[in-house]
């Protein structure tokens, strides 16, 4: 049997263009000769669709749309993904379509992902089903976890699905399905979901293993790709082109790209404003925008403050210069005096605090929206994951943007990023911004160091804090300071109010704040 595997990028809602790449792809697979073409788990839909998988005018869509797919399927049978509404409510379904009709609906039984709880109900589960001579157990989703629960005479298992991109994800994944294939004897053939959805991005990275649990057959990751795979032919063993440890910073270069593109592209926008400061924060997100939309559709700022040093000022220009973004210099010396003018009857002759920096901070983000108003630049975060998780950041002020590609990165992830943008880009990071020292530069000669650690130290504990989620016990056991641990704990903690507040985050890790690690917003337990 000849299979084709089509691992296509699919926007949520739009039926009717996700409708017409399935049946280009169908149509493709009948000239290049295969008997089977699969797709990935809510083809139709698009996800997460959320709460659209609640309305009954959508799910009747979709099954109009199987109907539509189905009238082609007249030469190869097809199994595609859609959200099918039950007598219990609506299903992840996968759906076999041949000879001009919809066949069979195999429906997941096992939802254990939380975009989908509340929005789908559990189904029957797998099918065994006869496709050309071949009987192929067909499941949906992470019902796969469950092989061992299905028909022992099934000759291959199909498993349409919808796989979210995390560090370390791949690996984890490749090597439960390959344990899986070895334990069961069975060869599993995923079909994945591939593209930016919102904050989520899916990899691709489609395959098949054969009953040895070796690699057969792999997609590429963060791109289309159309695949076929003869049963009958001889397959050799391949090798994993990836490992977690030495490609990670290359896969989630790939994947800021692919999420903030299609962010930008399945929305209707087309430019970019970055706030620009010299710093390593807005220097890699420059370069994620430059990546992912062009230079052409990027635009920098650069609002120096009297607290800004004028290497500031060059090194963001120089970073403009290499990476060819237009880019303006707007000093808020100014609007700072105005506001603070203004606030004399409140606030006269009170000491400089953190307020008197807020406002530098707030008056930026006046500007920057500004810009998005009136020209149509998306204003873009540039917030890392260090500091959002200790609250080091201005409500209003720098925690502002309609979309952030890299708040789900550890400060010390963002100079690995760069360094590899670096590698990759001839240098385009001036050598200086990743050598400086870390400032707000919203007071004479402010260093973060002044009142942190180093970063190195901070991400050490919130990694166990958040990625492992361990107690602060075990931190000052594992050989941290009690004091430094103590301290990162209770700003975790007291800023919960502000990751409320954060704009979307691109989930590039495991656990990823509101989402896989969501603190109460009140709360008197001390974790």
């Amino acid at each position: 049997m000849k299979i084709a595997l089509a691992q296509l990028n699919y926007t949520i809602g739009d039926i009717d263009a996700n409708v017409a790449k399935i049946i280009d792809a169908i149509r493709r697979a009948e000239r290049e000769g295969a008997d089977l073409v699969l797709f990935a788990e809510y083809a139709i839909s698009g996800t997460p669709a959320y709460d659209l998988l609640r309305k009954s005018t959508f799910l009747t869509l979709c099954e109009e749309a199987l109907e539509e797919i189905a009238e082609a399927c007249t030469r190869v049978t097809a199994i595609v993904g859609s959200p099918y509404l039950t007598e219990r409510g609506a299903v992840s379904a996968a759906a076999v379509l041949r000879n001009g009709c919809v066949d069979h609906i195999v429906a997941k039984q096992h939802v254990t992902a939380r975009r989908e709880m509340g929005f789908i109900v559990e189904g029957e589960g797998y099918q065994t089903i006869n496709i050309c001579g071949s009987k192929v157990a067909v499941l949906v989703g992470n019902d796969v976890a469950h092989l061992s629960e299905i028909d022992s005479n099934a000759d291959l298992v199909v498993n349409v699905n919808s796989r979210r991109y995390g560090k370390g994800l791949l690996t984890r994944r490749l090597e439960m399905l390959r344990s899986l294939a070895f334990t069961e004897g069975r060869s599993i053939i995923i079909i994945n979901q591939v593209g930016g959805s919102g904050d989520i991005v899916y990899d691709g990275t489609s395959g098949i293993l054969n009953k040895e649990g070796k690699l057969a057959l792999i997609m590429n990751s963060f791109e289309e790709d159309f695949r076929i795979y003869d049963t009958e032919a001889e397959n050799t063993p391949i090798e994993v082109p990836y490992t977690t440890y030495n490609d990670r910073t290359r896969l989630v270069y790939e994947a800021a790209c692919l999420g903030l593109r299609d962010y930008f592209h399945k929305n209707g926008y087309k430019k970019a404003c970055i706030g620009l400061s010299g710093g390593i924060d807005s220097s890699v997100v420059a370069c994620l925008a430059v990546g992912a939309l062009g230079k052409e559709n990027v635009k920098g700022l650069m609002m120096p403050s009297r607290f800004s040093p004028d290497e500031s000022v060059e090194d963001a220009k120089a970073l403009a210069e290499n990476l060819g973004i237009e880019f303006s210099v707007l000093p808020i010396n100014e609007a700072y005096s105005a506001i603070m003018d203004t606030l004399k009857p409140v606030t006269g002759g009170t000491e400089f605090v953190a307020t008197e920096e807020n406002i530098q901070s707030r008056i930026r983000t006046v500007l920057l929206m500004a810009l998005q108003n009136k020209d149509g630049y998306v204003l873009l975060n540039s917030s890392n994951k260090s500091e959002n998780a200790i609250g080091w950041c201005t409500l209003y002020g720098d925690t502002a943007g309609a979309f952030s590609p890299t708040g789900d990165l550890y400060k010390s992830e963002m100079y690995d990023l760069a360094r590899y943008i670096n590698s990759r880009f001839n240098n385009v990071i001036p050598d200086i911004i990743l050598k400086k020292e870390p400032s707000s530069e919203l007071r004479p000669d402010q260093k973060d160091s002044d009142i942190l650690p180093p970063y190195e130290v901070v991400d050490a504990i919130l990694y166990r804090m958040i990625e492992k989620g361990q107690h602060r016990e075990e931190i000052i056991n594992a050989g941290f300071d009690s004091d430094v641990v103590e301290k990162i704990h209770s700003m975790v903690m007291t800023n919960v109010k502000k990751r409320y507040q954060y704009p979307p985050v691109l989930r590039l890790s495991n656990r990823s704040f509101r989402h896989e690690c969501h603190f109460p917003l009140v709360n008197k337990y001390g974790y």
